[in-house]
């Protein structure tokens, strides 16, 4: 199997870290259930890999959810099927902190503190708030507005120094790194800028082959699913719109089946080329695909439901994470309320 690409920061030189200050990166993840493929390949193998590398903090942002999901069953659910997943997926709690975002309720009264800083017009500009005016016109919550303020807060309580983003979410790192000039120069030197360890993992498509793979829109490969689901949704997967017969040759440039085949083997040129000479169809690139992805996610899916089982282990590994960073978040608070007056 070929390895997800190498992370690199920006700029491109590493800083170093000391046995007194190791460098502390921080990554959330929402808490929408079961992970799929897209999760994996776009961000959970970066944290497998980051939890080696750096002191490695991840949460699960149940807060950042609550903008647009209401039910209070739907959301625990979600939450814990995610921390199993990320579990089951690799994350290590020996060799990262994995914890939920409301175990550490510190989160959001630095949030609030952080709006006093931050000018509405910053907000109104974000992509996010503008996409989600778009796909919620009759929600339109306050959240929404000030969801970049918590999640500057997210990362500056504890002082990360180092965020793993795709380069499509540089702007919304910008804007932590503004709010937190912002504080720092009303109040003195408070938090280090956070800087992006910009990563090359892909923009996964959909089953659709035209949108970014997501629950909301249904276009998932459920890779901790069961086999026969798994070999249905990449079955059901849209290739070269353009080769109608099996005897036409395709475009693997643009076929979602054919680019997905390079995460799963290391043979993935010689698939593209034969699609490309029409020495395969569709159906067949479609097959080997559905038995690698089964393959390769098959001791990942035994551990799935292995924490399934036992909900009270996922349960404890989260307290526990909540538990190792209460001190870090108090230390922080108490800092930030000394110097805005609040003591």
């Amino acid at each position: 199997m070929t390895s997800p690409a190498q992370p690199s920061t920006a700029p491109a030189a590493k800083p170093a870290a000391t046995a007194s200050t190791p460098l502390k990166t921080f990554s959330g993840i929402q808490p929408s259930g079961v992970a799929h493929l897209g999760n994996d390949l776009g961000a959970i193998r970066n944290y497998v890999k980051l939890q080696d590398e750096y002191e490695a903090i991840y949460c699960i942002v149940d807060y950042h959810a609550l903008t647009s999901t209401h039910d209070p069953d739907v959301l625990r659910e979600r939450t814990r099927d995610m921390a199993a997943s990320l579990l089951a997926l690799g994350l290590d709690p020996e060799r990262c902190t994995l914890f939920v975002q409301s175990h550490r309720p510190e989160h959001t009264e630095l949030g609030w503190l952080l709006t006093t800083v931050t000018p509405v017009s910053w907000l109104e500009r974000t992509p996010t708030y503008k996409e989600k005016r778009e796909s919620q016109p009759d929600d339109i919550n306050h959240g929404l507005l000030t969801y970049p303020v918590l999640q500057a807060a997210d990362i500056v309580i504890y002082k990360a120094t180092l965020v793993p983003v795709g380069r499509d979410q540089a702007a919304h790192l910008e804007l932590s790194r503004e709010i937190v000039r912002a504080f720092n120069n009303r109040y003195g030197e408070t938090f280090p800028e956070p800087r992006a360890v910009f990563t090359e993992a892909p923009t996964v498509l959909g089953t659709d082959g035209v949108r970014k793979m997501s629950k909301s829109i249904g276009n998932t490969i459920d890779v901790l699913g069961e086999p026969e689901t798994i070999r249905k949704q990449v079955m059901s997967m849209v290739t070269d719109t353009q080769r109608i017969l099996r005897t036409d040759p395709g475009r693997p440039e643009v076929c979602n089946v054919c680019q997905l085949h390079r995460f799963f083997g290391d043979d993935y040129l010689e698939i593209q080329d034969g699609e490309r000479t029409a020495r395969t169809g569709c159906v067949d690139t479609k097959r080997l695909l559905a038995e690698r992805i089964i393959r390769h996610y098959a001791p990942a899916r035994e551990r799935y439901l292995e924490l399934q089982a036992h909900p009270e282990r996922v349960a404890g590994i989260l307290e526990e994470g909540a538990d190792r960073l209460r001190p870090v978040a108090a230390a922080t608070m108490a800092e930030v309320r000394e110097k805005m007056g609040l003591r």
